[in-house]
């Protein structure tokens, strides 16, 4: 059922509206967007990103536990990898113990990278959220965050 509210002036239908689902995916496409031109402009990705946060935040990992923590696909993380590893972002190395492994570690200039990049990614923020106020944005980051805990585990996710 459609709420009370008034139908805006982008003509969607008010049944459309009134399901959350569907405002996170329209808003969720719109901000991965602005977001994805601002990366484009450095000629990088959503991945890069993400995998310069990983590495960051969880330090050195084989490149198979990145594939799983991010569930990108294991080619793509590859040539993730080798583009960030070409510009001096990342640093690639074969396991002694296991050659088959090969362990990722973040640079200082990957770091670096990565606080521009995050400025970036909170100006999108602040862009997407400005009908909020702080504490508006608190809690939906908290009631985002529960949501994704929620799907996580709903998935067995680790």
């Amino acid at each position: 059922m459609a709420s009370e509210t008034p139908a805006p002036s982008d003509g969607l239908p008010p049944t459309l509206l009134d399901l959350s689902t569907f405002l996170l995916a329209r808003i969720g496409r719109s901000a991965r967007g602005r977001l994805a031109e601002r990366l484009a402009e450095r000629d990088l990705r959503l991945w890069d990103l993400a995998v310069l946060a990983a590495l960051a935040d969880f330090g050195p990992q084989a490149q198979r536990d990145l594939v799983q923590r991010l569930g990108v696909d294991p080619s793509d993380l590859a040539k993730v990898a080798d583009q960030l590893g070409a510009a001096g972002y990342v640093e690639r190395a074969r396991d002694q113990r296991d050659r088959r492994r090969v362990s990722v570690s973040v640079t200082a200039a990957g770091r670096a990278l990565l606080a521009e990049l995050e400025a970036q990614a909170r100006a999108v923020q602040d862009e997407v959220l400005a009908p909020l106020d702080a504490g508006e944005r608190q809690v939906l980051q908290e009631l985002l965050l529960r949501v994704h805990h929620g799907m996580e585990e709903g998935r067995g996710a680790v």
